[in-house]
């Protein structure tokens, strides 16, 4: 049977929800689309936000030739296929060719385009749900326009699931009467996917009480339909990095509730590893020297969450992030090091200093006898002035101490001692 997505899906623009910064009186790709003069275009967003629609919306509304392959099981010699079609009498006015997936066709099969899509000969509309400018080889990006799709909003989807039960209600030519807050609950729980919601609203008339006056789909029902359909998520993805970013950026922000929330995603969504690997990571560059027992805290924290495993690792894990948001940050020690970096990348070492290099054997040649290497331990405090830094970089100073009262206090320390 042809899922309900399948057969409600819109036929033109004005019936698609979301993506106002697309389909909105004025924008541009209305004004595309109307003119009939169709360039290449890549579509980039998540799942079930209406890609491939609006590629059928075009096809059918231009004279052009449609065909479509998926990058997961395209071949050469199948688009090859279609640069044939376009010098036939099929296709005299054109080719359009809906590339589903493009991000998993090799580099030679995103070659074998160029030519024609540069020609005219074919136009294509190729859609992706990773960032096409790390997915797609270059020279078709640079052939073509990227339009941004993003997840559709709750508001914006209960039209489309009303929709879609009026269309069962006179499919089954029966009534169905839904629990209040039922529309409300698929638009929050299909985390921005229409194709999503409207499949929910299928099953959910599925498994509904047979009444006298007709079909009753509950609350309760449907909250089992949909639990945990808002992960939208993919390990290998953007959504996986994006949320990595989310987390690191709300605990050096100092949000522990962002910081919280993200970490709860990642846990629900079976992340552990890659969640403790950036809590150590966060540890070292945006706390660091402000609180440096955060460092041996956070690793035992990681360390007792990988030993307990889920759902228990989301109590170190929590007690971890919270600590990191709520502590006083310093990313002194990340600008030193990359200053340091700097300098060598660009040449800047020279010779070690004599005193810091291992006991050598001084030859009869040797212009200065003797390693003359000042031992701190022997010296009040515990330091003595003396040269550390290759002669070319003497005096290059690359830590600067942060504001905070941890690194303060070491540098009113040190300058009591070095004066």
């Amino acid at each position: 049977m042809i899922p309900l997505a399948e057969r409600l899906r819109p036929h033109s623009v004005d019936d698609m929800v979301g993506q106002p910064h697309l389909f909105g009186e004025g924008c541009a790709m209305r004004r595309i689309i109307a003119s009939g003069q169709i360039p290449n275009m890549i579509f980039y967003g998540p799942s079930g936000v209406g890609k491939t629609t609006l590629a059928r919306i075009i096809a059918e509304q231009s004279d052009l030739s449609l065909h479509k392959l998926n990058g997961t099981t395209a071949s050469v010699s199948e688009i090859r296929d279609v640069i044939a079609d376009s010098g036939s009498l099929f296709g005299s006015n054109g080719v359009l060719l809906y590339l589903d997936e493009i991000q998993y066709l090799n580099k030679k099969q995103q070659q074998s385009l160029l030519e024609y899509i540069e020609n005219g000969k074919v136009t294509l509309i190729a859609s992706t749900t990773e960032n096409p400018y790390f997915a797609v080889f270059n020279a078709i990006i640079s052939r073509s326009t990227v339009f941004e799709f993003k997840p559709v909003t709750a508001e914006q989807i209960v039209p489309a699931i009303d929709r879609a039960y009026r269309f069962l209600q006179e499919e089954r030519s029966t009534d169905i009467h839904c629990e209040e807050g039922v529309q409300a609950f698929i638009a929050r729980g299909c985390g921005g996917d229409v194709r999503k919601a409207i499949n929910t609203v299928e099953l959910s008339v599925l498994a509904a009480a047979q009444q006298e006056d007709g079909l009753f789909v509950s609350l309760e029902s449907v909250t089992g339909l949909t639990q945990r359909s808002n992960m939208r998520y993919d390990k290998d993805g953007d959504q996986h990095y994006d949320l990595l970013s989310a987390l690191h950026k709300s605990v050096r922000g100092s949000d522990e509730n962002a910081a919280l929330h993200y970490a709860a995603r990642l846990l629900e969504a079976g992340d552990l590893l890659p969640l403790c690997r950036r809590m150590l990571c966060i540890a070292n560059e945006d706390v660091s020297l402000a609180y440096p027992q955060i460092i041996p805290i956070v690793k035992a924290a990681v360390d007792t969450a990988l030993q307990l495993g889920m759902p228990e690792a989301r109590l170190p894990i929590a007690n971890a992030i919270i600590l990191m948001a709520t502590a006083p940050k310093s990313n002194s020690a990340v600008l030193a090091i990359d200053a340091a970096t700097a300098d060598v990348r660009a040449g800047l070492s020279g010779d070690f200093p004599r005193a810091l290099q291992n006991v050598h054997f001084d030859g009869a040649d040797a212009k200065v006898r003797g390693q003359h290497y000042l031992y701190p331990h022997d010296y009040p405090n515990h330091w003595v002035q003396q040269q550390y830094l290759p002669d070319t970089l003497a005096g290059r100073v690359y830590y600067e101490y942060g504001a905070n009262k941890q690194e303060q206090a070491a540098k009113a320390y040190w300058d009591k001692i070095k004066k």
